[in-house]
């Protein structure tokens, strides 16, 4: 079973985001984590509301510390804007995904962010089920 890593700085918003769309829209096929070089102490409410928008709970989530052991035992890593701070190991495949940040956010800007996650999330489930 393929297993993927999103990380951006807070994982309060995009990563998980990103997390609950891959587990909503892949089941059990694909391990899904999520992780902040910095996260911050409850998710982002505007990224909770905008996901409850479509019937995703991710109320319950709370941001977790990037590990190493988390990337080394991740398939595909997937960045989203955390820089510098994101360990790097070879044979990993590695993206970065272009996303504006939703902290601060109201929903109004929050839900074209949902959507284009949705997007790349369907693409790379079509692409890890080759």
């Amino acid at each position: 079973m393929p297993s993927v890593l999103f990380v951006c700085v807070h994982n309060a918003g995009r990563s998980q985001m990103a997390a609950a769309w891959l587990k909503h829209l892949a089941g059990d096929r694909i391990e899904v984590r999520s992780a902040g070089s910095d996260p911050s102490s409850a998710v982002n409410p505007s990224a909770v509301e905008a996901m409850a928008e479509v019937g995703i709970d991710i109320a319950g989530q709370q941001p977790k510390i990037l590990t190493t052991d988390a990337v080394e035992t991740s398939d595909v890593v997937i960045t989203m804007g955390c820089g510098d701070a994101c360990p790097i190991f070879p044979g990993k495949r590695y993206e970065d995904w272009r996303l504006d940040d939703p902290a601060g956010q109201g929903i109004e800007a929050v839900r074209p962010i949902r959507d284009e996650i949705r997007t790349r999330v369907e693409k790379l489930i079509a692409e890890l089920s080759r």
